[in-house]
């Protein structure tokens, strides 16, 4: 009997454990050299990108409440495997209720609950000869926190560079990702790059560092310091150790 009721109780205080809070998580998952980027809040969840395998399963389990099979919405930037390669494991796993992607242009606002994503690129009915620059491109927004989503393109084509707290850099810290003048004007106090440990691209590149050290920007990289988590109350922010 006390051995049924010791493990009720515990059962118990797990799922009081595994409560949200009533803060957004910005969680830039590891999983090698692609993106996935897990977006969430209570038990509302929008995913951006897969990454390149199954890897983005076990960050999904844990930022994501063990009961939660439910994934609100999920933004697919652009159709390479880096990308694209773990979004089928997602699907077998969790109900993804909106899906985000081709058919999505700039203009486009992309809602699950207190989560925005307010599309900027690309435009409508165009098709990028590189499909890097036909990546879904977004400010994030929660209150006064405001992250640039930018998939792999090239932030000269971009027409909006509002200033934010967070970069997620593009093209994995590609030398060809971003330009001075884009950095300049929005001055993320934060750039976080998503890229595999000794990957043979060479990303991030001395380059694109060098840029985002110009301008002041802390740099954090999955590559050495595995999945980054940032929390906001919509007022302030703060890196989740």
């Amino acid at each position: 009997m006390y051995k049924i009721l010791a493990l009720a109780a515990a059962a118990i205080w797990l799922a009081v454990l595994a409560l949200p809070d009533n803060k957004l998580h910005l969680v830039v998952c590891d999983v090698g050299q692609g993106d996935a980027i897990l977006v969430t809040y209570k038990t509302t969840q929008m995913l951006v990108d897969g990454g390149p395998n199954s890897s983005v399963l076990k960050c999904l389990g844990e930022h994501m409440p063990f009961y939660d099979h439910r994934i609100e919405v999920v933004v697919s930037t652009h159709d390479h495997m880096d990308h694209t390669g773990g979004l089928a494991n997602v699907r077998k796993r969790y109900t993804i209720l909106q899906f985000v992607g081709k058919n999505n242009y700039a203009g486009d606002v992309v809602k699950a609950g207190e989560i925005m994503l307010r599309l900027v690129w690309p435009p409508r009915g165009e098709v990028m000869e590189d499909e890097n620059n036909n990546s879904r491109v977004g400010l994030l927004t929660y209150g006064n926190f405001r992250v640039w989503l930018t998939g792999d393109v090239n932030t000269g084509l971009l027409p909006e560079s509002q200033a934010a707290d967070v970069l997620k850099v593009p093209h994995h810290g590609s030398k060809y990702g971003m330009t001075r003048e884009w950095l300049e004007a929005v001055r993320p106090q934060l750039a976080i790059i998503s890229a595999g440990q000794r990957n043979s691209y060479g990303h991030p590149a001395p380059e694109a560092l060098r840029l985002l050290q110009d301008i002041g920007a802390k740099v954090l990289r999955t590559d050495r310091d595995g999945t980054v988590e940032v929390v906001s109350d919509g007022l302030k922010w703060w890196v989740r150790n």
